[in-house]
């Protein structure tokens, strides 16, 4: 899809579809005066029959008089001016681009002075609006037979208009910035989507390459040898019941100065899940493709930053594995040596990520980072705190944790911080090793981190639980089903932050 900027009123926009957002109340007058006038006093007729009443999500398809340059006007509903939010902006943008593209209306005119959050501005509103439309007009499609008649209409291009021409240059930056970032929460929703059969470790080893060669990212590969030799005993004992081999993909972003301390990134990338020994249910196994949404997020943030051109030094670490039951397979009860030198009682051979991770965040410690964010669907229990609306966050630095949930609101993928407290770890204390990976059903998303943190007190640390996130169960206007990419936005928009960068 592509995107373009002119100046220009709305009246005389020769277009297949002018879209114009209404806010509720009676601060349209001007707006609903011009688009009366357009439409032949259409719009005004609609509005006194109460079928439009610019209520949030609302929308109202107007087709125009032959004579006007405009086919059709959509008036979309943004409701109180006042609650209008990026969030709600984002969310606008997603709808329309699904209700045009269902109307087989690919092309389109959209008037920004419209739908501006007042407390951002423009810069900011455009770069929410246009993340909307990019990210509803995402299909997997690797798999569907090529018919067009069977297949999802695709947007073409969308006109942004500004009303002076003073405003073209920031408006073209936003939207760079946003389709910079949609390619990358797209790489990560196409990782998360392909399916096991495709996506061994060494495919998720080779598509982090790829990327990272296209990108100017250094990329190092450690095979199952390296692992050995270095003592990734935890990562090793998880990948020991697949066939397919273990690799950890380590990413180099070089855009700040060479004494910089880098951020480091830290995914889990389980290809797929079948829980081990301790084997799931079938029902929804198929699903346990997307075990790796947090290396997906990480790399898809990886590949935005670098189209950005930050100025930060940043590295990304993924351990990819396979979680199969085999005769090679670890067992509940087997003890491991992680690359820390702690051990490890296995009490639950589906809890899994915990243990690859521990290694990982061991091993960043040579980067010396400044700070260390990890990114996981790591609970269940994550999913029934805090269902599918919001990633939990805990960590060791509140300063840091206080950042990532204002860029979750920034950015539309929200967080909810849950306490670390020291009780919790008790709960991972083990009669055998010096720690076990399950602390039981109570406060398991908790545990998990508790175990996790064992291995990253040395440095400032997040973690994400991203488990009800990374997945989107069923279509809906704006996302269709599968990967979601999350994570994505809300890593670029902490490190924009964190460089000093503003919308």
């Amino acid at each position: 899809m592509k995107f373009s900027v002119k100046q220009g009123a709305i009246t005389g926009q020769k277009t297949a579809c002018l879209v114009l957002g209404i806010f509720e109340g009676q601060g349209n007058k001007d707006l609903s005066g011009q688009v009366d006038q357009i439409t032949d006093g259409a719009y005004m007729r609609a509005v006194h029959s109460g079928e439009f009443s610019a209520r949030q999500g609302q929308t109202l398809l107007l087709h125009c008089p032959a004579e006007s340059p405009a086919e059709r006007i959509l008036c979309v509903g943004l409701g109180k001016e006042s609650r209008f939010t990026l969030a709600l902006l984002r969310r606008t943008g997603s709808e329309l681009a699904s209700f045009l593209a269902a109307r087989h209306i690919t092309r389109f005119t959209l008037s920004l002075a419209s739908m501006v959050v007042k407390k951002t501005g423009l810069v900011g509103s455009v770069q929410s609006l246009t993340e909307g439309i990019l990210l509803a007009d995402y299909r997997y499609d690797r798999y569907k037979s090529d018919d067009p008649a069977q297949g999802p209409v695709l947007l073409e291009r969308a006109t942004l208009l500004v009303a002076s021409r003073g405003e073209l240059g920031a408006v073209k930056g936003a939207i760079d910035a946003a389709e910079a970032i949609c390619r990358g929460v797209c790489f990560a929703r196409d990782l998360v989507n392909a399916p096991g059969n495709l996506k061994s470790p060494e495919y998720l080893a080779r598509q982090a390459v790829s990327m990272a060669e296209k990108n100017r990212i250094r990329a190092r590969l450690l095979d199952r040898r390296e692992l050995e030799r270095q003592g990734f005993g935890a990562l090793l004992g998880v990948a020991q019941g697949s066939e397919r081999p273990p690799y950890l993909i380590v990413l180099e972003y070089q855009g700040g100065g060479s004494t910089q301390k880098p951020v480091a990134l830290v995914g889990k990338g389980v290809v797929f899940d079948a829980g081990g020994i301790s084997l799931k249910p079938a029902e929804k196994m198929d699903e346990m493709k997307m075990d790796m949404g947090g290396a997906a997020a990480v790399l898809g943030t990886m590949l935005a930053v670098a189209q950005l051109g930050l100025p930060l030094n940043l590295v990304a670490v993924i351990p990819a594995v396979e979680n199969m039951p085999s005769g090679t397979a670890i067992r509940p009860g087997d003890i491991l040596t992680s690359l820390s030198g702690k051990t490890i009682e296995v009490l639950n051979t589906d809890a899994e990520g915990r243990l690859i991770l521990a290694d990982v965040l061991t091993y960043v410690e040579r980067f010396e980072p400044r700070v260390v964010i990890d990114l996981a669907t790591l609970t269940g229990a994550c999913i029934i705190a805090l269902g599918n609306q919001a990633a939990a966050v805990l960590g060791n630095h509140d300063g840091l944790i206080r950042q990532l949930l204002k860029a979750g609101e920034r950015s539309g993928e929200r967080l909810w911080q849950l306490p670390l407290w020291a009780d919790y770890a008790a709960q991972v204390k083990s009669d055998f090793a010096d720690v076990k990976n399950t602390g039981g059903r109570p406060a398991g998303t908790i545990t998990a981190a508790a175990f996790l943190q064992k291995f990253a007190d040395d440095y400032t640390w997040a973690h994400l639980d991203i488990a009800g996130m990374a997945w989107q169960d069923s279509s809906k206007a704006g996302q269709p089903k599968g990967g979601t990419g999350f994570g994505v936005r809300i890593l670029v928009e902490y490190l924009r932050r964190l460089n000093g960068e503003k919308k």
